[in-house]
């Protein structure tokens, strides 16, 4: 061979070592990716079995066609758009089924690299703490566990449902994903659907932290849990669940204001209040508490228990299903178990049997009790009912029927409640408006001391479309409800009535004549003050006719 050739040919003249190395580290960056999908698939429970063949074959068949393409460059742009679009493509499925704090590849994730893990766990709890059912703090759950991703979910919806002042937070199971309802001031509200995946491990977390047997998933199960929010704010939350045939759906319920309010913010006008503060001076009688379902019966029937000191008297409580605590108050309750072996009236028998001065009955709906209950209060004591009625007249009509004795009741029934909820307008963005004279003649008011009512304010827009929320409401044009009441104190007068009427509609006359303002013309009240709107009162009221 001539020697001018020999010297043509160089070492490298076939492999080129920048293009090998190029190429041995796409093979070393594309084979870890096919280990890390193997494992994190099965971690976030993806399809294992899928999404490990795919990534794999993706970097082989590119990595030959690679091989076999004359021009380097072309191959390896092949193998870059091949191997990184089946990897996003994964990892965008896999970002879809876990909470947001262990999703790869955003924004908050390649800054994680320069933030401390546990810092930003705490930054994503919104800076809640959680107690448990038996009062002990519950602590932070180690990153990328099953409780972590169940303790951020609780957090989320903890901190959401507080902001939207939501009183019950139900998650439905749906076909394939998780309805979620906030009741704000009486209200279902639906919000945005949850995957499946992500309110598996809230519910997985909340059932510890209410002492709930995690496992169980069909028998309905009750338990309590304490949420501490920023500002030492705290919340009391009860934890329902329940297994359904779509799956297991929860309900979380705020307890903390149940059994906080005063006689006074509950809604009465100055004489009800007057005749209702005044029950704190007898010394025996029955007292109606009363009002259709869901219309804060329990919440008055709480509120005028606690008006009582009980350091001074023995006060105690028989209910089906205590709705909250009440601080130095001995409540019983008559559970499930109790039914195999005893009935309602006859537990009430033996609280009555440990001398209480005042007791509550949180629930009457048989004659047995309601004689028990006119009978303790004929012998000395101070007996409150919760009655489900629609007016202060058909409660007494009920509770005639049920005792059995006209004498009894005329000579033991002391004041008869009935009450309904409404929303209350929120005074930071309510507009007032002029409403039509007919108006003021149908519900007979007069025209010239109203002059303005109140409607719930309408949204608006910046310069970019964008709605501007009122935050004190968060747009409902509502904040909070307050109680319409019919009240009756029974003075010996109405007594005699009683005891003679021969009929409903004698006691509810003599009820009128008495000066008792029905719940209607309360409403109105309420609206011509701009406390509430005309046509929630309307809504209120169209609502009950439904049931």
């Amino acid at each position: 061979m001539p020697i001018e050739m020999l010297a043509a040919i160089e070492y490298g003249g076939y492999i080129s070592p920048w293009k090998l190395i190029i190429f041995i580290l796409a093979f070393f960056a594309w084979a870890p990716l096919v280990g890390w999908v193997f494992s994190d698939s099965q971690a976030v429970r993806a399809n294992t079995l899928v999404w490990t063949p795919v990534i794999a074959l993706s970097g082989i068949i590119t990595l030959f066609l690679w091989l076999l393409t004359p021009f380097f460059f072309v191959g390896l742009l092949l193998y870059l758009i091949v191997v990184s679009g089946a990897a996003m493509a994964y990892v965008t499925h896999r970002n879809s089924k876990v909470a947001d704090f262990e999703k790869v590849l955003t924004a908050d994730h390649l800054r994680g690299f320069f933030v401390n893990s546990q810092k930003k766990i705490e930054k994503s709890s919104h800076g809640i703490t959680f107690f448990t059912a038996n009062g002990n703090e519950a602590p932070i759950p180690e990153p990328k566990s099953m409780e972590l991703e169940g303790f951020l979910a609780t957090c989320d919806l903890i901190d959401d449902g507080i902001w939207n002042r939501a009183d019950v937070i139900h998650l439905v199971p749906q076909r394939e994903d998780y309805g979620v309802f906030y009741e704000i001031d009486g209200l279902s509200v639906k919000q945005d659907s949850k995957l499946r995946e992500g309110v598996d491990g809230f519910i997985y977390y909340v059932k510890q932290l209410a002492g709930l047997e995690v496992q169980e998933k069909r028998k309905p199960q009750k338990g309590h849990f304490r949420a501490i929010l920023p500002e030492n704010n705290q919340t009391n939350w009860e934890v329902h669940t329940s297994g359904s045939t779509a799956g297991e759906q929860v309900r979380l319920q705020r307890v903390s204001e149940l059994t906080s309010r005063k006689i006074q913010d509950i809604g009465l006008n100055e004489n009800q209040l007057q005749a209702i503060e005044s029950l704190r001076e007898i010394k025996s009688g029955v007292i109606l508490v009363t009002g259709p379902k869901k219309n804060g019966v329990t919440s008055t029937f709480y509120t005028l228990l606690g008006s009582h000191d009980p350091f001074i008297n023995n006060i105690n409580t028989l209910e089906k299903d205590p709705a909250g605590e009440l601080q130095n108050i001995t409540q019983f309750s008559y559970s499930l178990s109790d039914t195999g072996t005893t009935t309602f009236a006859r537990k009430l028998q033996s609280v009555f049997r440990k001398g209480p001065e005042i007791v509550g009955v949180g629930a009457c709906d048989d004659a047995q009790t309601a004689a028990l209950c006119s009978s303790a209060a004929n012998d000395g004591r101070i007996v409150y009912v919760a009655l489900e009625a629609n007016s202060v007249a058909e409660a007494v009509q009920k509770w005639l029927k049920f005792v059995g004795d006209k004498k009894l009741v005329a000579d033991t029934l002391t004041a008869v409640t009935n009450q309904r909820l409404v929303r209350k307008l929120c005074m930071d963005c309510r507009i007032p408006y002029q409403p039509n004279p007919a108006l003021f003649k149908k519900f007979n008011l007069p025209a010239d001391e109203t002059h303005t009512f109140y409607r719930p304010g309408e949204i608006e827009y910046d310069k970019h479309g964008k709605p501007i929320v009122c935050e004190t409401c968060q747009g409902t044009g509502f904040y909070g409800r307050i109680g319409l009441f019919e009240t009756i104190r029974i003075d010996d007068e109405l007594r005699e009535v009683i005891r003679q009427a021969k009929s409903g509609k004698e006691i509810a006359s003599a009820f009128r004549r008495a000066k008792m303002l029905y719940i209607q013309e309360q409403a109105i009240k309420k609206v011509s003050a701009g406390i509430t709107s005309i046509n929630e009162v309307i809504r209120s009221f169209a609502a009950e006719s439904k049931k």
